[in-house]
């Protein structure tokens, strides 16, 4: 008898259970702050005491406690350094909420994609179900629904440069430039911190979402190496692998450097569909033999990364130590586009063709730095760090049907574009310990921080736009091309007191300064008190400030489809300014949490904390326009579409200040460990986020109009989903262990473009959209493992066992009847069950 998913879930919820070792502060025992260390214990070795955050140094003991087979066993226990500038503060004890990420526990994911692993682990973090066009290249993660724009990546405490590759098309993911998370070794990674309130004064004003901290190795010694394979076996494709190692050494003493590397290759993942065009009597069939699932737009793409770390460090005299990380990735990856019909080039694809839009992309990175443990009696932290990434986005099985019809001839494969985003950054950190009368306990911080920032785009070979450009996706013209910078200067000032014994108050004050934009002041307060032993409560007010990136204050595109075209449009342009574009502002932010903690028996954490995020002048894009006023924008940028276009087919938007937004949630996290002794342990976990955004206000544009409607309400407000609960159940026993985990995404509602199969009254309305609904529905994980001896363990696991897709839309909103899930919902994605076997070896 098939055993169904919500039968599973009820059992696990009785055994209460949540997301593998995602754990947020949950303070078991009162405790006091740490004291000084001693000038002798300030000595240790580069190796004990490698560089881990921008604003300190870690504790003297920073990993958590492991199982004799290298599992993390409690998160709760570990040393963290995002949060707070204190001393020896463990994930339990801290003031604002922190969930620890152990490499163990992205492992068992099951995902070989960093942010498909945080996603499968963390409630408050989502993917697009598919990325659109060039979008589909690029990882990026949304937190509590926010545009990843909004979420800030730290690599040991140092902000990582983002990606070049712009999100184009309209959704709730628009002029997104992330950082590319899968552009990291998986192996170099020893955990992650997650921080969500109170980020912008400590690293950044643009955390306004909240803060990612990947946390890598430094150890001198050892070599792990793994492989995984697998594939989305219900269709026989999308297989996928990875062969990864990384591993240490020691030199002159002290020195240590540890070195990773991975190679991963996935190949399309294509289901079933039907395009219209391929049936006989459908109102588009266009009378040729072709196979009716020639389309294959709505698929994963093929994707083949290398990535490199090399960390290192070493005591240069006493008391200073040097520091350095160098990484490096390549990435090829291809995406379909919609089929074209043997019409539209036949001396060239007598039988159609599938264009491919394809990214040439190197990701590089350097940081080199010094820190000590007395300057005036503060220890203290200089660091230099420059990284950018470059992408080289082409084209091919394509054609540019003008060309064709003018010269008889036309290129098949053609560069569309490049861009470089590149960020160089310097930062001086300083901190000290100190009693106030000799009473008060306090954790002084400050710090200042320069960034450069250049964005960079070139035009496409001629080819690729000339005459509408080449099918599946046309180039950028000389006129989209351009070269932009700024220059941003901040400093802040952090205070950790504890006024009373069981009392810690953590101020924190940032400035500013954008050459573009102009300047901002961050601050947060921060309070927790432990009543008793077993409770205690938190809470967090801040503010932040977003500038907007140059990508969405420079980039315009074009973007075309076997019957229409859409553009986006610089707002700086007279193309832009046509259709009502205005200057970009800055988006400012107000966050508000409180939370409670609490341990009912012995070992059972649990928390809960609700939150409140208010954005004035949120940066999204605006209302797409269609028909003759697109036309007329579009003709203002100098493109030319090519014939056979539908007018009504045809649209342009841009990036605007598009209104207000409150987005307030509820998360609640719980872990228990069972002993049963002869039978092993179960550690059970429990992780849940219910998230909900509103639009409070809308703007208008220059010519008096809303800059948002209810498709691009929906976009902010409901593509992600409303709630969103990971129950985990890990037993170990002997040398086999078992992980299986239940994931419920809750409802998401697009609004929805009515297509080319809808009433013609309907198709390509700009007034009037289809609601659709991606129904809540459970994933169920697995995953067994065997330990062979010390240095071996094998596993076995399945993905979304049962097989669980998003629900297909109906025809009036599937365009050419191919398209068939909403790629604008952050839910589950499309690929289906997902099985696999990995080996880990380590000596």
């Amino acid at each position: 008898m098939r055993l169904k998913p919500t039968l599973l879930a009820t059992s696990i919820i009785a055994l209460q259970l949540g997301a593998p070792n995602i754990i947020t502060a949950a303070k078991a025992a009162t405790t006091t702050p740490a004291t000084h260390s001693s000038k002798k214990a300030a000595k240790k070795s580069v190796a004990q005491t490698a560089h881990t955050t921008a604003r300190a140094s870690l504790p003297p003991k920073h990993t958590a406690p492991r199982s004799v087979d290298g599992r993390q066993t409690d998160s709760n226990e570990q040393m963290i350094v995002t949060g707070t500038h204190a001393f020896n503060r463990r994930a339990r004890d801290s003031t604002s909420p922190i969930s620890v990420l152990s490499a163990a526990t992205l492992r068992h994911s099951g995902q070989m994609n960093l942010a498909d692993a945080i996603v499968r682990t963390d409630p408050s973090i989502s993917v697009n179900a598919m990325g659109a066009d060039a979008g589909a290249l690029t990882s990026s993660i949304r937190m509590r629904g926010l545009n990843p724009n909004e979420v800030l990546v730290l690599v040991d405490g140092k902000r990582r440069h983002t990606t070049a590759n712009i999100y184009a098309d309209a959704g709730p993911q628009q002029g997104s430039t992330p950082v590319d998370l899968n552009m990291i070794p998986a192996g170099a990674i020893d955990h992650i911190e997650i921080l969500r309130d109170g980020a912008a004064a400590m690293y950044g004003s643009d955390a306004i979402a909240g803060v990612v901290n990947i946390i890598l190795k430094k150890t001198p010694h050892g070599l792990n190496m793994t492989a995984q394979t697998g594939a989305n076996a219900y269709n026989g494709d999308g297989w996928q692998y990875q062969l990864g190692v990384d591993g240490g050494f020691g030199f002159s003493g002290d020195g240590y450097v540890h070195m990773s590397g991975q190679m991963y290759h996935t190949d399309h993942m294509v289901p079933n569909t039907t395009d219209v065009r391929t049936v006989p009597g459908n109102a588009e069939y266009g009378g040729y033999t072709i196979p009716h699932n020639s389309n294959k737009v709505i698929s994963t793409p093929e994707e083949t990364r290398e990535n490199l770390s090399i960390e290192f460090g070493k005591t240069l005299t006493e008391g200073i130590t040097g520091y350095g990380l160098i990484t490096y990735a390549h990435r090829h990856s291809e995406a379909y586009e919609n089929y074209r019909l043997p019409s539209v080039a036949p001396s060239l694809y007598p039988y159609g063709f599938s264009p491919l839009e394809t990214m040439e992309e190197n990701d590089y990175s350097a940081m080199l730095g010094i820190k000590g443990d007395n300057l005036f009696g503060f220890s203290w932290d200089l660091s230099t760090t420059y990284g950018a990434d470059e992408a080289d986005v082409g084209n091919k099985n394509t054609a540019n049907p003008s060309m064709i019809s003018s010269t008889g001839f036309s290129p098949t494969t053609v560069r569309a574009e490049s861009y470089r985003m590149a960020q160089w950054t310097n930062n001086f950190d300083m901190r000290r310990r100190f009693n106030i009368a000799n009473v008060v306990p306090v954790t002084l911080a400050m710090g200042a921080e320069h960034r450069l920032e250049t964005y960079q785009i070139w035009p496409g070979e001629p080819a690729s736009y000339t005459s509408g450009g080449t099918q599946g996706y046309a180039g950028l013209m000389p006129e989209n091309a351009g070269k932009w910078g700024r220059d941003v200067w901040a400093g802040y000032l952090d205070g950790d007191f504890h006024p009373l014994k069981h009392w810690d108050l953590d101020f924190a004050g940032r400035f500013e300064h954008y050459t573009d934009v102009g300047n901002t002041e961050n601050g947060k307060v921060s309070t927790r008190y432990d009543i008793t032993s077993k409770i205690a409560v938190r809470g967090t007010i801040s503010n932040g400030f977003r500038a907007p990136t140059l990508a969405e204050e420079h980039f315009s595109s074009l973007n075309v489809s076997p019957t229409g075209a859409s553009g986006l449009l610089s707002t700086t342009s007279a193309a832009g300014r046509s259709l009502g574009a205005q200057n970009l502002k800055p988006e400012r932010s107000t966050s508000v949490e409180g939370g409670i903690i609490v341990e009912p028996v012995k070992g059972w954490h649990i928390s809960a904390d609700v939150y409140q995020i208010n954005i004035r002048d949120r940066i999204s894009g605006a209302a797409s326009v269609y028909d003759q006023p697109a036309l007329n924008a579009i003709d203002l940028t100098g493109a030319t579409l090519p014939v056979g276009i539908t007018n009504a087919d045809v649209s342009a938007n841009y990036f605007a200040n598009v209104g207000s937004t409150r987005t307030q949630g509820l998360d609640i996290q719980s872990d228990y460990m069972f002993h049963l002794h002869q039978y092993g342990t179960l550690t059970t976990t429990l992780a849940l986020n219910l998230n909900r955004t509103r639009v409070g206000h809308i703007n208008d544009n220059s010519q008096g109009q809303p800059y948002l409607n209810a498709q691009s309400i929906a976009y902010l407000t409901s593509t992600s989903p409303r709630s969103k609960i990971i129950l985990n159940a890990y037993w170990t026993k002997a040398n086999w262990d078992v992980n299986l985990r239940q994931t419920r995404y809750g409802e998401t509602t697009s609004m929805l473009t009515y297509q080319d199969q809808a009433p013609a009254a309907l198709q390509y309305s700009n007034t009037t959209w289809g609601q659709f609904k991606n129904t809540p529905v459970w994933l169920t994980d697995i995953e067994v493992g065997y330990r062979l001896d010390s240095n071996w363990h094998f596993a076995v696991g399945a993905n979304n066992v049962f097989n669980q897709r998003p629900r297909r839309l109906p025809k009036d909103l599937n365009y050419l009847g191919s398209n068939i899930y909403d790629t604008d919902s952050s839910g589950i994605g499309i690929a289906g069950g997902y099985y696999y076997g990995r080996i880990n070896a380590n000596f």
